[in-house]
This record gives structure tokens, C-alpha cells and sequence, in this order.
């Protein structure tokens, strides 16, 4: 089976319009989250926004792609590459403005051409025009577990040989009115901040951002002397079949999914040196993985989660999270979990970055409605 490596990174995020200022604060212990409100109608609440007004998301998606060409040495148009850009929210900012057109007293500025714009694949469609790629587009949608689900479903085009470069990753604009809204009446904002793992954990925050890469064939990569990040070992997918917004108690099809990923990767757990958390700051979401981590993970692998610096950003999530995990890899740094104070978790979180040896690191993403997603990555 083929190789797969990641050859170019583009991030932007609450943290940096760029993957270096993004990692740079982040190793410093910087947040993105700050106390404001875009919307008149809505109180004041923690939020990672990346400029004053809500981003686009197609905004979002042009400067990830630019990024991640521009990273990894490529030049458009690349027409036999795939493209594989994931969003859970898709575009519900512009349906929302859609709405208050039909129903408010703007009837006459919707248009239709708008509307067609804003399906829920023409976000990969898009980005597919803005790189000349005729090949596969996909465009997956599995809630918080998108950006995992989307380099899961792009590495298996390089290994199956449909292709043999592809452009993947997620990207989100999750501030509108009934995200918040939502959200909020389900009791998981936060008040005050992020703060994963730690006993007085409050409840997530909602961040923009996004994380696309260019994924190749190893022998593709080489032969163009292409400086390669790390490599895609394996994933693992799973659904709990639980519940829409709970995770399983017990943790069950999330563990499955960790030790699926081990057996493609042909690891032990006990390789595994650091984890990047789902880590969303929740009551439940938190205590479940903490256990489910202690349960494979017995040897105390190093721990953290990005979101109290990036905030959640749902569908992107995983995707920024294997973006900082490549940089933990190829720098020899960990990043600290920010926000914890005082964990009350059996777990050896990263309170402060610190240079250390890690050969084998794995992503978790757990997401609503139970999609389970994990990948190992290989320096």
C-alpha cells in the first residue's frame, strides 16, 4: 500500500491568518477567545474570531488553499489532483442571511445564481476551480469529526491509486445568530472561556478557522524533493449510535476507532508519544475522553488540546489539530493545552510547550451524533 505524506500546510485560525503565527502564539500560550458579540441581538460571550466581523467561509477556504500551494512548492493549475474540503456548517451563515431576505424586508436582493453557490459541496467545488483540479471532489460533512474524516477519505484515494496528490482538510464559519443560539440553549457555551480539562471547565467556545494540506504519494513527494511534514499511518472511523448530542458513556465505538487506527498504522499504543485531544472543554465530552484515553493509552503519552487557543471550530477542528500535531512532530515541540488550570484528569497534559522527543502522534475527534475520527501521524 502506497505511502502517503503531507507535503504543504495551510492554516488560519483565531491564533494567526497563517500556520507559523498560528503555532507561534500557540507555543507561547496565547489565546485567540476573547469576550464579544458580532450580533446586536446576542449577549456578550467568549469567541475565537479571526477579524471583527464573522468570517466567510469561502473567504476562510481561498486563503487555506493559497497557503498550503503556496507551502507546499505547487503552482496551478494541478488537474489530476483531488480535492477533498470538508465543513460541518457549510455555509448556514448565508442561508441564515437568506432567511431574514425572504421573510424580512429584503425579498428583492436574494438571487438564485447566490443560492446554488451556497449547496453544501460547492465549497470543494470551489476550491477545485481556484487550484484547475479536474479530478475526484469530495466534500464530507460528519459534524465535529469532518477534517479527520476528510484526509481519512484522502488518503485512501493516494493508497487505492485514484490519485496521486490530493488537496484536504475543513474549514469553518460557525459564528451566525442560530449556531450561537443553538448551542447556547443546549447549556455547552461557555461563559468565560475555554478551558479543557479542567475541573471548572464551563463548556466550549466557538472558533473560525480552517486547515487544508496537500497530501502525495511518498514517491511522488520525493521524486519533486518536496519537504515532507510527516506521515498519514492510519485512521480509524467509527459511529457510537447513541445519541445526536452525547457521546456514549462508556466510550465503546471512540476506543474501537483508536485501536483501528493502531492496527492499520501496525503500532502499539505504547508507541503513541504525544495526543492531540478532542478536548472541546465540555462536562461530558471531556470526562469521556480522559477515560477512554487512560483506557489505551496506559503509559502515559503526553496530552493536550488546542481548543482553549483556538476555540472550537466544529467540523475544522481535527483538521487544525493534525496541523499543530505535524508541527509538534517536525519542530520536536509540544503544544501546551490551553486553559487548564487545575485538572482533576488522570491524564500527562502539556502545561507549558517544551521541546521533547515525539516519533508517533495521534488526533482524536469526536463529534456529535457520535462520529468517531482518529489518525496517527509519523515523523
Amino acid at each position: 500500500m502506497k505511502s502517503v505524506v503531507v507535503t504543504g500546510i495551510g492554516l488560519v485560525s483565531a491564533l494567526g491568518e497563517s500556520l507559523e503565527t498560528s503555532w507561534k502564539n500557540l507555543i507561547t500560550n496565547k489565546s485567540g477567545i476573547k469576550l464579544i458579540q458580532p450580533f446586536a441581538e446576542l449577549e456578550s460571550l467568549p469567541l475565537a474570531m479571526i477579524g471583527k466581523q464573522p468570517a466567510e467561509l469561502q473567504t476562510l477556504t481561498r486563503l487555506a488553499v493559497s497557503s498550503a500551494m503556496v507551502d507546499s512548492g505547487l503552482i496551478s493549475p494541478l488537474p489530476d489532483c483531488g480535492v477533498v474540503i470538508g465543513s460541518s456548517r457549510g455555509f448556514l451563515a448565508d442561508w441564515e442571511k437568506f432567511a431574514r431576505q425572504i421573510y424580512g424586508n429584503e425579498q428583492n436582493s436574494f438571487s438564485p445564481p447566490s443560492f446554488i453557490e451556497t449547496l453544501p459541496h460547492m465549497n470543494a467545488i470551489a476550491a477545485a476551480r481556484q487550484i484547475g483540479a479536474t479530478g475526484i471532489v469530495l466534500a464530507p460533512m460528519a459534524a465535529c469529526a469532518t477534517g479527520i474524516w476528510a484526509l481519512s477519505q484522502a488518503t485512501m484515494l493516494i493508497q487505492t491509486g485514484q490519485c496521486d496528490r490530493v488537496v484536504a482538510g475543513a474549514v469553518e464559519a460557525p459564528i451566525t445568530p442560530l449556531t450561537i443560539t443553538g448551542f447556547e440553549q443546549m447549556g455547552a457555551l461557555a461563559k468565560t472561556g475555554a478551558y479543557p480539562f479542567d475541573v471548572n471547565r464551563e463548556g466550549l467556545v466557538l472558533g473560525e478557522g480552517g486547515a487544508v494540506f496537500v497530501l502525495e504519494s511518498r514517491e511522488l513527494a520525493e521524486a519533486r524533493q518536496a519537504r515532507i511534514y510527516g506521515e498519514i499511518l492510519g485512521f480509524g472511523l467509527t459511529a457510537d449510535a447513541y445519541h445526536p448530542n452525547s457521546p456514549q458513556p462508556e466510550g465503546k465505538s471512540a476506543t474501537i476507532a483508536i485501536k483501528q487506527c493502531l492496527q492499520q498504522s501496525n503500532l502499539q499504543s505504547s508507541h503513541i508519544d504525544y495526543v492531540h485531544a478532542h478536548g472541546t472543554g465540555t462536562i461530558q465530552n471531556d470526562e469521556v475522553e480522559g477515560r477512554i484515553i487512560r483506557g489505551v493509552f496506559t503509559h502515559y503519552p503526553y496530552v493536550s488540546s488546542t481548543k482553549g487557543a483556538t476555540g472550537h471550530t466544529i467540523g475544522a477542528s481535527g483538521a487544525l489539530g493534525v496541523a499543530f500535531s505535524l508541527m509538534a512532530l517536525q519542530q520536536q515541540i509540544l503544544p501546551p493545552c490551553v486553559g487548564v488550570r487545575k485538572s482533576g484528569f488522570d491524564l500527562n497534559l502539556v502545561r507549558e510547550s517544551s521541546v521533547n522527543k515525539i516519533k508517533y502522534a495521534m488526533c482524536l475527534s469526536f463529534g456529535f451524533g457520535g462520529a468517531n475520527a482518529v489518525i496517527a501521524l509519523g515523523r
